[in-house]
């Protein structure tokens, strides 16, 4: 477990410099922007990745979370309720509260329906937020008004594209190191348990329904920061984050990157915004393209591109420890 806990620690502190030599490199504010929003969509997809991996559910209303997120912080800061470094907090907590009563619900409901009860939450927001102009503004979406300062650091220098991809990624790195963390304690390897069959865990004591509540919270609460963070990237918000497409979009990554590995969903966020921006410079239709790609990853690796490094990672070292192999062998017969 320490050893464990040490590699997350190293393997942490090497992502975030690798983020400190992009930022302090990358001079292009196009790049860096397309970066930061690639990082966002990476904690967006880790939040929805995360409830797959450890419930075995796939949501399709996983954007109420991340859209609902930042028009929170805009309805908050509007009515100047209380400071913008405590509605962060405030919000992230809302959130978690009211997805784990929700959780303790819906978590009930297996497979497909569970996805279509998701949807049908997430799209009655989405009305609502279209419907509301007096409170969200409607379809023309709600402009945040950030102070001039957020936990002492002017806002213009925030928002500048280097710092605010340092920031994403940031946030990015720690999440997954939290996670990393808490899946690999008891509580990871109870939600494991449950996934894998639920009615054994029952049998040997284990309360089901509570754990994937959790799951579902947590879930819901990394997918807010992702929110969170797009609301101090753009200052905007709109309907269209509440949108069930959204959430489609971030299942896509999800799938693309392969959600068995902690760090898979971010690969897929990242492929698909080089895709995106890539393939959008030479096709209209860029998205039928990344269709067939995605037909493809689904055939020949399940897994996703997670699972494939992986197994070409473990193929190289296979050979190399049976190679090893007879030496071994002949070495132990010389000492006999």
């Amino acid at each position: 477990m320490t050893s464990s806990i040490s590699r997350i620690g190293l393997n942490t502190v090497a992502a975030l410099a690798i983020g400190g030599v992009v930022a302090a490199t990358v001079t292009s504010n196009t790049a860096l922007s397309l970066l930061t929003q690639a990082i966002i969509y990476a904690v967006f997809a880790s939040g929805v990745g995360l409830l797959l991996r450890q419930n075995g559910m796939a949501s399709f209303g996983h954007a109420l979370f991340f859209g609902g997120s930042g028009y929170a912080m805009g309805m908050i800061l509007q009515a100047k309720a209380m400071p913008a470094e405590a509605a962060l907090l405030f919000t992230l907590a809302a959130i978690a509260v009211l997805a784990f009563l929700v959780g303790l619900v819906i978590v009930r409901v297996p497979g497909v329906a569970f996805g279509m009860l998701t949807l049908a939450i997430g799209q009655m927001f989405f009305l609502t937020a279209s419907k509301a102009r007096g409170i969200t503004g409607g379809a023309d979406g709600m402009n945040i008004d950030w102070p001039s300062t957020l936990f002492g650091v002017p806002i213009s220098a925030i928002l500048k594209p280097a710092s605010m991809f340092l920031l994403c990624w940031v946030a990015m790195v720690v999440v997954m190191g939290l996670l990393a963390l808490l899946l690999r304690s008891r509580f990871g390897s109870i939600t494991e348990a449950v996934r894998d069959n639920e009615e054994r865990a029952r049998f040997i004591g284990i309360r089901t329904l509570v754990p994937r509540a959790a799951i579902y919270a947590l879930s819901a609460t990394v997918t807010g920061v992702a929110g969170l963070l797009s609301a101090l990237n753009t200052s905007f918000v709109s309907p269209e984050n509440l949108h069930w497409s959204l959430s489609g979009v971030a299942l896509m990554m999800v799938v693309v990157g392969g959600y068995k590995a902690l760090w898979g969903p971010a690969i897929g966020a990242v492929v698909y915004f080089l895709a995106k921006d890539i393939l959008g410079d030479y096709a209209n239709h860029w998205m039928a393209i990344f269709g067939v790609a995605l037909i493809t990853v689904i055939v020949f690796s399940p897994t996703g591109i997670a699972g494939a490094l992986k197994r070409l990672f473990l193929g190289k070292k296979k050979p190399a420890m049976q190679s090893a192999a007879p030496a071994t062998a002949h070495s132990t017969e010389v000492f006999q």
